[in-house]
């Protein structure tokens, strides 16, 4: 008849000082891998510096459309002229939208600026959250669209009997509609998400 086996007993202080040493080691492996996944949030830091490059390409767009308008200012009609207006107030719009993302993107997605006691800091920053961000992106293609949309209306006339004309208005028109009406859903579903976050905090 075999033997049966013997088992050692363990003493409990020993047993409790491996279990603490085990889970010591998987919170320094939880500790390192948290740290590394905030610390990736710095790679966004490439694209923002790609957005503030392209403000700069539409400061060269913006150059070259004015004085393109100069000429038509002084000599050309009024509608041409509007056109051109138009078009510098497009490129402004779209270089302002890529700053608030610029701006608003790096303090809710990587760091605070620091910008001391500058007086010239922007009275919005470090208050737009990303719910804010949604509704300002929104409302800033709302107007480029508004733009694009009004520059065709300066010009219906022109418009309406090229070929396709009336296809290409209702298009513009539908789009334009789409946005707005996108941008008002956005702002419910804010306003809706605040009031239940508020009522749970009460």
């Amino acid at each position: 008849m075999s033997a049966l086996p013997r088992y050692v007993a363990v003493p409990k202080n020993l047993l409790l000082k491996a279990l603490m040493q085990e889970s010591t080691k998987l919170k320094q492996f939880e500790h390192a891998i948290e740290h590394f996944m905030f610390a990736s949030r710095w790679l966004l830091v490439p694209f923002y510096i790609g957005l503030i490059a392209g403000i700069g390409l539409l400061l060269v767009k913006f150059g070259k459309a004015f004085f393109a308008l100069l000429p038509v200012a002084f000599w050309g009609d009024s509608s041409a002229a509007l056109l051109g207006i138009l078009t510098l107030v497009d490129i402004t719009l779209v270089a302002n939208l890529l700053l608030i993302i610029i701006f608003a993107g790096y303090e809710n997605f990587v760091s605070k600026i620091d910008t001391g006691d500058n007086e010239d800091r922007p009275d919005w920053m470090g208050h737009v959250s990303f719910a804010d961000l949604k509704l300002k992106l929104i409302g800033s293609i709302v107007a480029i669209s508004g733009i694009e949309l009004l520059k065709y209306f300066i010009n219906v006339k022109e418009v309406l009997a090229s070929e396709n004309g009336n296809y290409q208005l209702a298009w513009l028109v539908g789009i334009h509609l789409t946005l707005v009406f996108s941008g008002v859903m956005f702002a419910v579903m804010d306003r809706i998400a605040g009031g239940n976050h508020a009522s749970k905090v009460k």
